[in-house]
């Protein structure tokens, strides 16, 4: 990360150029750099309108998954989702 912080301008640079930076901290991964691309067209809000369907319970949380996160809260655990 540090390395990062004082290659900015560098690292920007390449990424403008089209290679992928990958920034880690501690030696994992954390973010990644790539270049900005103009969206070809216009987003038009709407769009998907009438083609995605929610599930009747899409709000609905597993116990499993409950359970698990109270479980690593009991811990002080970190919790990857």
């Amino acid at each position: 990360m540090h390395e990062a912080k004082t290659q900015l301008a560098r690292l920007v640079e390449r990424a403008g150029a089209g290679e992928d930076i990958v920034i880690g901290r501690a030696g994992r991964p954390v973010a990644r750099l790539v270049r900005y691309e103009q969206r070809k067209e216009p987003r038009r809000p709407g769009r998907w309108k009438g083609k995605i369907r929610m599930a009747d319970d899409w709000e609905a949380t597993p116990r499993s998954f409950l359970d698990a996160l109270e479980a690593a809260v009991e811990k002080d655990e970190d919790i990857d989702a």
